[in-house]
């Protein structure tokens, strides 16, 4: 069962490291704050999601004490107080509209039980999405501090202009920047996943696979780019001056045939 569930613990311990690596990294730049957020970020989640997973106890209650306070009210009904003495008749016709009533009492009870019941899915519900809007923000966030990391800067030919941001001229840098934008996206997927693992509910599973779909079409994008700077031709070097300061001759051309 160890790898058959996700472990908060284990998310939060990768959040934790995610987020020194990058004050190694870039200890000045915003998105060290931003790991730091999703960090604190996670641990409030799987508190969230594991209180999820325990029963609402008060409201079962009072589901049972309406069941039996239903049930005591049907039972007073039908015999205490039995429709010939409350009539007066005992024709067929007042018989047949008491059991019509009765069966009636009885649909309308077991639809109010089984919309009681449901009441706890949609409470827990209704915490999961407001969960997931908080998580929704902080990729967006995460998605902003990429916006402006442009492979497009590392090209000899590239002029910036008086309102052009601060970027990172160097390859290495850019490109472990932007891997650490895209490893926080797969972490928040993961920490929206822990809801779907507590709460087993059609809407709150679809929720979360919302938030992974928009995590990895951001993530997607970001690899766009590393795949762009892993991708650039490395410049040509000048050919090794020959002996005496002269260039050294070209190599022998092939025989024409």
């Amino acid at each position: 069962m160890r790898y058959r569930t996700l472990d908060p613990k284990l998310i939060i311990e990768t959040a934790e490291r995610l987020e020194e690596r990058i004050a190694d990294r870039f200890p000045d730049a915003g998105l060290r704050g931003v790991a730091a957020e999703l960090v604190s970020l996670s641990r409030d989640l799987a508190k969230a999601a594991k209180a999820l997973e325990e029963p609402i106890w008060w409201l079962r209650g009072l589901i049972v004490a309406a069941f039996v306070a239903g049930v005591l009210v049907f039972v007073f009904v039908g015999t205490i107080l039995p429709i010939d003495r409350l009539s007066g008749t005992h024709d067929a016709l007042q018989s047949v509209q008491g059991i019509e009533a009765s069966i009636n009492t009885v649909i309308l009870a077991v639809l109010g039980l089984l919309a009681l019941i449901r009441t706890e899915e949609r409470i827990k519900r209704k915490r999961v999405f407001r969960q997931l809007h908080g998580l929704r923000s902080l990729i967006h966030v995460i998605d902003m501090h990429q916006l402006t990391k442009d492979p497009a800067v590392l090209s000899a030919s590239f002029k910036p202009t008086s309102h052009s941001p601060a970027r990172i001229t160097n390859a290495a840098d850019l490109a472990r920047y932007l891997d650490y934008c895209s490893e926080m996206l797969s972490i928040t997927g993961k920490i929206g996943a822990l809801f779907a693992q507590s709460v087993n509910d059609a809407v709150v599973i679809d929720g979360v696979n919302d938030i992974e779909n928009l995590a990895s079409n951001l993530s997607r994008k970001i690899w766009q780019k590393i795949t762009l700077i892993d991708g650039r031709p490395a410049r040509q070097s000048a050919p090794a001056p020959g002996p005496a300061g002269q260039a050294a001759p070209p190599p022998p051309r092939a025989p024409k045939r």
